[in-house]
């Protein structure tokens, strides 16, 4: 998997949401708003190439006291949301 070119994590209002730069990601009609830990690791993985569910399992687990199968699971539904929302690719 991959974070889709064009997309950044921006500050706005004290909210943290995706913003899409480049004509060929705008659309309006979404707004992606992010908690603290899905914004966690959209910086960690924001422009580093490629990863896995194991990647982010690991970034979890590293920065939150989490156990490997709760985080697991979390990332599984949290990375098919980003992939829903057109922001990550397989």
């Amino acid at each position: 998997m991959k974070a889709k070119t064009g997309f950044h994590l921006r500050n706005v209002c004290g909210e943290r949401v995706i913003v899409a730069e480049g004509v060929e990601n705008i659309d309006f009609s979404k707004i992606i708003s992010m908690n603290e830990t899905a914004a966690y690791l959209w910086q960690r993985i924001d422009g580093n190439g490629e990863f896995s569910f194991d990647d982010l399992t690991s970034f979890l687990c590293e920065e939150y006291e989490v156990d490997e199968a709760t985080a697991k699971a979390d990332v599984k539904a949290l990375a098919q949301q980003w992939i829903d929302a057109g922001i990550l690719e397989e």
